[in-house]
């Protein structure tokens, strides 16, 4: 079934097409552009919710300013389906987030109209800032810098910052901040309570819009004019809300709050902001899923990417497996936090922003007082672990692996250099699919395992995460711990075993043998054991050992894996250079062994979006690529094996 395109949105390929009609069709425009939106994403999945919240938002921003001249910038890009849609990725839009297809956010490389590619939150007005300051030094007078950030987004620092530097430039930046209330999981922290507070004043909000309309009047007598209509405005917050308004304490216009659905209203209000100078904000209110009445009033962490839907019922399909399945490695972290927390009472668990992503609402239900979410805030998060970690107790701070790399000079300056007992949890570990280069987790491996008194591990499967958990809460440990896994499902279906402490550096040998042997790290393990069992089958006996950690490395294991082998294999999910592959090369080194050894993992380049299957597979690290590599290598052998296998 192909999406419907209704008689406006199928002239427009580019916003310039959008610009030739009037303002009278653009209510036609968005119900069209929704009914798009909706058709491709009930049959192809996706980033939902946001998408319908900004669609008379974004056809507002394409009618009013002069794109792609005019730069605008979204935060993450989950809101941006529209956008795409507008700007000329129509008739391609169904291949989103596919292997090879559209990428699932902004892109600087798919089109013109992203000036920024995005994934992770509160960068808009940064690069916005970024692009105006430019646009100043060049002498570009007429182009305007449009930055879009959620409510969610905004408690960010990052956020905090771009504001900051604004305000003390005259650069010509417009943020709008869509506060649709709400973020994936329910937004956290004062700023909530403030937007929630400025947008419900009645009374202020109907005075400022007798303020904003005399401006307008005022303008036409000159700046002098403007400087007064500033001050009564001023005068009048003071009054009402009885407080500055807190952009306005950073130097920005402020204008809003104001109703993010009725798009000939945002033109207007639009149109006229282009003409005021400096920074300023515009205050949008939105709801996440507007126009599809099941996102509307269905959950909204639900309805982010809800998967594939029935759009006239608005029933989620959900394939229902005929045996039992294997858990997803987030919920094993889930469950396990609450077992170990019902019997140490130091346990605390942290998150910035994602309770439902990380499985950690499952502690919060249970044990509320001790499952913290600190908004999408990733450095305060484990700073704030850092100092839970001072007073006696054991925080377990989860972050997805792509996410961490925000924090990482916490993770240096606040953990390890005071040694403090935090377990960091990392998950989507390794290549995160669908959602692109942005969500991989492809580096923490090699970014970790560098830092002193830290201890990096990865799990095989399920009973190893649990068991690994067991272990950095145990009194025998005292280090800061990481523990990297994937996003997705483990192997085992009876997963919940009894928990055993590990001891930290020791790895495990999976399989003897005696022509090649295979070092796996985490997950990814699972493909070295298909491989080996096909290596079998062609007459190559291959030993396999499982790291388990990259730091410190199991040394008897490896002195026995060189004293044996002189061909070896490294597997990991994650960037070779600096990674696991790495460290066994480094001590290939420095113990003087000599062997033909080959890493297998991500390359040094970008990797782009796909489902797991198909990136391990371009990657070269599946258990088709280990089986040939080993092929390859043993040579002669593997050939006549086959042969005699034939």
């Amino acid at each position: 079934m192909e999406a419907t395109t209704g008689e406006l949105l199928q002239k427009i390929n580019i916003p310039e097409d959008l610009r030739k009609l009037k303002d009278i069709q653009l209510t036609q425009v968005c119900d069209e552009l929704r009914d798009f939106i909706v058709d491709v994403v009930s049959q192809k999945g996706g980033h939902f919710g946001a998408s319908l919240g900004v669609v008379e938002l974004t056809v507002a921003l394409h009618y009013v300013f002069n794109t792609p001249h005019d730069q605008l910038v979204w935060d993450v890009g989950h809101q941006a389906y529209g956008h795409k849609i507008l700007t000329g990725r129509r008739k391609v839009f169904h291949t989103n987030r596919m292997y090879k297809g559209l990428s699932g956010f902004p892109k600087r490389k798919e089109s013109e109209y992203d000036t920024m590619g995005v994934g992770h939150s509160s960068t808009s007005i940064s690069a916005a800032l970024g692009m105006a300051v430019a646009s100043q030094y060049k002498g570009e007078k007429d182009k305007q810098h449009i930055a879009v950030i959620g409510d969610g987004s905004m408690t960010a620092g990052l956020a905090f910052e771009g504001l900051n530097h604004a305000g003390v430039t005259d650069a010509n930046l417009l943020v709008i901040l869509n506060d649709n209330c709400m973020s994936i999981d329910p937004n956290v922290g004062a700023l909530r309570d403030y937007l929630t507070d400025i947008t419900t004043s009645h009374t202020y909000n109907k005075v400022k819009d007798e303020v904003w309309n005399l401006l307008g009047k005022f303008s036409k007598f000159g700046s002098s004019a403007q400087e007064i209509a500033s001050k009564v405005e001023g005068a009048v917050k003071s009054s009402l809300l009885q407080q500055s308004n807190l952009f306005e304490s950073l130097n920005f216009r402020y204008f809003g709050p104001v109703d993010g659905h009725d798009v000939n209203h945002l033109s207007k209000v639009l149109r006229d902001l282009k003409d005021i100078p400096g920074p300023k904000i515009l205050h949008v209110l939105t709801k996440k899923g507007k126009g599809y009445q099941p996102a509307e009033d269905g959950s909204p962490t639900q309805w982010h990417a809800p998967g594939l839907f029935n759009k006239e019922t608005g029933e989620i399909i959900k394939v229902v497996p005929k045996s039992p399945q294997p858990p997803k490695y987030q919920d094993v972290f889930g469950h396990t936090i609450v077992e170990l927390a019902e019997k140490n009472k130091k346990i605390m668990g942290v998150t910035p922003a994602m309770p439902s992503g990380c499985s950690l609402n499952i502690m919060m239900k249970a044990m509320p007082d001790r499952a913290i979410d600190v908004g999408i805030a990733e450095q305060h998060a484990v700073t704030f672990s850092a100092g839970l970690a001072t007073q006696g107790l054991i925080p377990f701070c989860n972050i997805y692996s792509s996410f961490m790399q925000r924090a990482y000079d916490q993770v240096i300056h606040d953990v390890a250099m005071q040694n403090l007992r935090v377990v960091f949890c990392l998950d989507r570990g390794g290549v995160a699919g669908a959602d692109g280069p942005t969500h991989h987790g492809a580096y923490d491996l090699a970014y970790m395992r560098c830092i002193p008194n830290l201890v990096v591990s990865a799990p095989l499967n399920e009973s190893e995460l649990r068991n690994l958990m067991y272990t950095a809460q145990h009194k025998d440990n005292s280090a800061p711990f990481v523990i990297r896994y994937p996003r997705g499902q483990g192997v085992m279906t009876e997963w919940k075993t009894p928990m055993k402490k590990v001891k930290i550096g020791k790895g495990q040998k999976i399989k003897t043998g005696s022509d090649i042997a295979i070092l796996t790290i985490g997950h990814i393990g699972k493909y070295a054991i298909k491989a080996c069992e096909q290596l079998e089958a062609n007459g190559i006996n291959a030993a396999h050992y499982d790291l388990r950690f990259v730091k410190p490395l199991d040394e008897v294991m490896l002195h026995e894996v060189f004293g044996k082998f002189d061909k070896i294999i490294t597997v990991e999910d994650g960037c070779i250079i600096g990674g696991a592959g790495s460290a066994v090369l480094e001590f290939m080194s420095m113990h003087g062994y000599s062997a033909q050894v080959k890493m297998l993992g991500m390359p040094d380049s970008i990797v782009e979006h796909g489902s797991q299957e198909e990136l391990y597979r371009e990657c070269e690290y599946d258990d088709v690529a280990i089986f040939e590599y080993a092929q390859k290598m043993v040579g002669k052998k593997a050939k006549a094996s086959a042969k005699a296998t034939a």
